[in-house]
């Protein structure tokens, strides 16, 4: 039976009020902080042992550097950044690592609450030092309330884990049926097959080829004054690391509704490495680095925008290999308005659409219960790894 309590008796410390029965370590004293090893570039990089670099998760490789489980904090690049390991891992010199750490999962879930960038911001040193870090100060409860507190936060991790595989399974679904039907054409085997010119292939006949700008227009996004909570009369501001990471940032400035994309909207990042990247599945006013495909005819919406986006996210890698600038590569926007899309005669494209709806409807469904979640997990978070909410009983 899970029991939480409220706390009633706190001591004052230099991090905040934090239980009274708790201590305040210093983190050099509970880990032995390590800098990570520069990547063997001799060695098979398609192993199942995770690379770790300042942003997380990069890679897989055949040999391990550090026993699990870990954790891996930035000290280049994304400084302060905090990942956990169950399993061993492999941190690059971007990171600081301490491995075969009990309790490992409470620390990250305490560490990852702690700002290290603001903490570090009057030090003349690039990037996170080792010393500083060893000196950082963190609230810590005895052994068996350390994991109870790590359970039920793990408990919504797992949640939004367990959707996050569910959308990529059904979209991987969605995609398999669209190669089936659009690339390889099974269901049409026995109609009669012409040469495109557009395509430089063979397809069925009666289909048609348009222009990506013959359908859509292509709307860029604005650049808006951000801000970190919501409030009244706010919306949801979209970055490039709202798709990729979930973060969430807000903007109150008002904005014609164009700027402003719906969760089947196609998304594509403008500027920056990513460019050319395919995304989805959010709500928002669109950020400046970021662009989204308009449909001209309303009329076509409902049909029209699965079909492209399981259309071009095929094509991705080729939309993203036709890029212009050097020192700051962009989406070219040319080649994606004349990209060539195949559109099938209306009531096969009806038939796809009815197949394939029900799964995107799925996806975002679990996209806004991921964002309940992790709201949830973040008003909770602070609470219990400062004792303000005690975790009594599982």
């Amino acid at each position: 039976m899970l029991k939480f309590r409220w706390e009633t008796k706190f001591q004052k410390t230099e991090i905040g009020e934090i239980s009274r029965e708790w201590e305040l370590k210093k983190l050099g004293d509970i880990l032995e902080i390590r800098y990570g090893k520069g990547l063997p570039e001799k060695e098979r990089k398609d192993g199942e042992i995770p690379v770790l670099g300042s942003s997380g998760l990069i890679g897989y490789h055949n040999k391990h550097f550090a026993k699990g489980p870990g954790l891996i904090i930035g000290r280049k690049g994304n400084i302060g950044g905090v990942y956990f390991s169950k399993t061993d891992f492999f941190p690059i010199d971007t990171v600081f690592y301490s491995e075969k750490v009990q309790n490992a999962l409470f620390l990250y879930y305490t560490i990852s609450k702690i700002d290290l960038q603001q903490l570090m911001s009057d030090s003349a040193v690039p990037g996170l030092n080792i010393n500083f870090l060893k000196s950082v100060k963190i609230p810590l409860p005895p052994p068996p309330e350390q994991s109870r507190i790590a359970t039920v936060l793990s408990w919504f991790d797992d949640l939004i884990e367990n959707k996050k595989r569910q959308n990529e399974i059904m979209e991987k679904t969605a995609m398999a049926i669209f190669k089936s039907w659009f690339v390889d054409f099974e269901p049409f085997q026995n109609e009669e097959f012409v040469y495109s010119e557009e395509l430089g292939r063979e397809i069925p006949k009666g289909w048609e080829v348009k222009k990506v700008g013959a359908i859509f227009k292509l709307i860029k996004g604005r650049k808006c004054t951000v801000v970190n909570k919501p409030q009244n009369g706010a919306l949801p501001y979209l970055l490039i690391e709202s798709f990729k990471t979930g973060e969430e940032l807000w903007t109150l400035d008002k904005i014609n509704h164009l700027y402003i994309v719906s969760e089947e909207d196609i998304v594509f990042v403008a500027d920056g490495e990513s460019s050319g990247k395919i995304f989805r599945y959010k709500y928002g006013i669109l950020g400046s680095t970021l662009l989204y495909l308009h449909v001209k005819n309303p009329d076509d919406s409902l049909y029209i925008r699965n079909f492209t986006y399981l259309f071009l996210k095929f094509h991705e890698e080729d939309i993203m290999s036709h890029r212009t600038g050097s020192a700051i590569p962009h989406l070219d926007k040319s080649y994606l308005q004349n990209f060539s899309i195949l559109l099938p005669p209306f009531l096969i494209l009806q038939r796809f659409h009815e197949l394939v709806e029900p799964m995107f409807k799925k996806i975002i469904l679990n996209q806004k219960e991921i964002m309940i979640l992790r709201k949830a997990r973040d008003a909770l978070l602070p609470k219990l790894v400062f004792g303000k909410i005690r975790v009594v009983e599982i």
